[in-house]
Order: C-alpha cells, then structure tokens, then sequence
C-alpha cells in the first residue's frame, strides 16, 4: 500500500480514563468512561470518536461515489451510530455495531440508495470493518 497519510496520536492515563493527544495538537481530549457503562462520564470516548471518523469519512465516500457516477448531488449528512457490548455466549470480549444512516438531497431514493452502497465499497473504514463488525447502512433523501 502507498501510505498518502499517517495519523499518530498518544493515550495516556488509564484507557479509556485519561487523555488523548494527536502528534500535531489538534485534538487533546479527555476521555471517561460513559455513565451508561458504569463510569464518571465527562469526557469523550473511543466509540465517540470512531463514530465520528466513520461518519466523516463515509461522508467524503458517498461524494465521491456520486463523482464517480457523474451524479448531481444537494447537501449530504451521514450519522455513524456506534455502539458497544456483550455478544450473548462471549463472557470475555466486547463487540462494535455501526449504524450508517446517509441522507442525500437532490436526488430519488432509488439513487440514493446506489450511492450510499457504492460508498460503502469506497469507504475505507467501511473496508475496514467489513466482516468484523455488524454494520447497517441506510440512503434516505
């Protein structure tokens, strides 16, 4: 692979109680652990984040895709839902669900819905998670 970008970033503390920092200092957050999951709440965390680099990066998929198509797109939104848990049977490890729902103006569902599948075969976080994790996506317009 021709690496184009490299992100680096540093947690510090007690996982998912503590801080984190990009080399460059763009993002340096504190992160907790949500009240929903026994924690003090207050701060980010690695769900938030993961919702929301799935949502943007989706998005720049779904724009590409509509590129590609040669298709006149409006406004488009993604909304990356992420969420974390038990698998019944599987005392030990914790599993991720993703919800996609991309909303794509100015054209009929049926096309939304082609754009939105044909960026989930561009997005590379989509690429990523694809026979990992359970991910839903769903055009509306």
């Amino acid at each position: 692979m021709n690496v184009l970008y490299t992100a680096e970033a540093v947690a510090v503390g007690e996982g998912r109680n503590g801080e984190i920092r990009s080399s460059d200092g763009v993002l340096d957050e504190l992160v907790a652990i949500p009240q929903e999951m026994g924690g003090p709440g207050g701060g980010t965390n690695p769900e938030q984040l993961f919702a929301a680099g799935y949502a943007a990066c989706f998005n720049g998929a779904l724009r590409a895709s509509a590129r590609i198509a040669k298709i006149q797109i409006g406004v488009t939104e993604v909304t990356a839902k992420v969420g974390i848990g038990r698998v019944e049977g599987d005392a030990v490890g914790m599993h991720l669900t993703v919800d996609l729902v991309a909303r794509v103006e100015g054209v009929e569902q049926s096309v939304a819905d082609k754009l939105v599948h044909d960026a989930h075969q561009l997005c590379p976080y989509s690429n990523a998670t694809r026979g990992n994790i359970e991910v839903a996506v769903t055009a509306t317009v």
